[in-house]
């Protein structure tokens, strides 16, 4: 299988730069919030839609990334 119906933004959760990218592998939508500066994966989610895998990643990125300390130097 070939990923189809990709796209990749970049927005802000919390404060925090992330890129979430999107694909279609069959009839499932997977999607992945990365951190933009290093590029951790920080979420990730399924489903049926491209809107339901967004939503659920967002959600939980957003959960992580309100908790996490930023210092400033």
């Amino acid at each position: 299988m070939k990923p189809e119906d990709q796209t990749r933004r970049q927005v802000a959760i919390a404060g925090w730069a992330v890129t979430i990218e999107t694909y279609r592998l069959g009839a499932v939508y997977h999607c992945t919030v990365a951190n933009v500066d290093p590029g951790a994966r920080i979420a990730r989610a399924d489903g049926s839609t491209r809107e339901d895998a967004e939503s659920r990643a967002i959600e939980k990125a957003t959960r992580y990334l309100s908790k996490t300390r930023k210092f400033t130097m």
